[in-house]
């Protein structure tokens, strides 16, 4: 699927996710996380009523800070940025369990909506997330079967597409990930410096901390 498809790896003594509750439908609002990066804010709603698997899964990552400093590392124009899996020095992180695919929640692959990477294993899912950046019909759900599971979306951008789209036309090429080749990696680092949800309408509520870049 274009380079979307990537090697996930061991495990990370994080919570179980079989034992941990999720924001379920009765919310006012659906949860609500900020993607803080090194070319902006970017605000994003989540769906645990169509996802619950899914976000329970984000929000592990998003309230152990496992997100920070990670970056968005491969990025191809026309189709989605792609992030969660690597250090800004481009070493892969230790991730927790794969979970199920829900991509038969009936969610799309539109533009600006979140979905789970994996590999092809369709319940390979862990850590890494990409935002597509256009709709991407190719990747919804269609059958359950390895060709047909499609990609988990979990929830969409309300805030920050500009940022998203500026991402999507940075300089790409080969790089190392992890010790191997890769394709469609920025050539300057697009950090995600913090991660982490707020509350309600507020998403201002966190202090900036920056972090330097390498």
């Amino acid at each position: 699927m274009r380079g979307l498809l990537i090697a996930l790896i061991a495990l990370l003594p994080l919570n179980s996710l079989a034992d941990r509750p999720t924001d379920g439908p009765e919310s006012a609002t659906p949860p609500r996380v900020v993607l803080e990066t090194n070319h902006g804010n970017i605000v994003v709603a989540l769906f645990p009523d169509k996802a619950p698997l899914s976000v329970a899964n984000f929000l592990q990552y998003v309230d152990h800070g496992w997100y920070d400093n990670t970056v968005f590392h491969r990025v191809i124009p026309g189709f989605m940025i792609q992030g969660g899996g690597f250090t800004h020095e481009h070493a892969r992180k230790e991730t927790a369990a794969p979970i199920r695919n829900e991509a038969d929640n009936g969610l799309r692959n539109r533009r600006g909506t979140l979905a789970l990477a994996r590999t092809g294993d369709p319940h390979s899912a862990t850590s890494q997330f990409f935002i597509n950046t256009v709709n991407n019909v190719a990747l919804d759900h269609t059958a359950p079967n390895p060709r047909g599971w499609g990609y988990a979306v979990f929830g969409e951008v309300i805030e920050g597409m500009d940022v998203v789209d500026n991402i999507s036309a940075v300089r790409t090429g080969g790089a190392m990930l992890g010790g191997m080749p890769s394709s469609d990696v920025p050539r300057e680092r697009v950090i995600m410096k913090r991660v982490y949800r707020v509350q309600g309408e507020q998403v201002q509520d966190k202090p900036s901390e920056d972090t330097p870049a390498p």
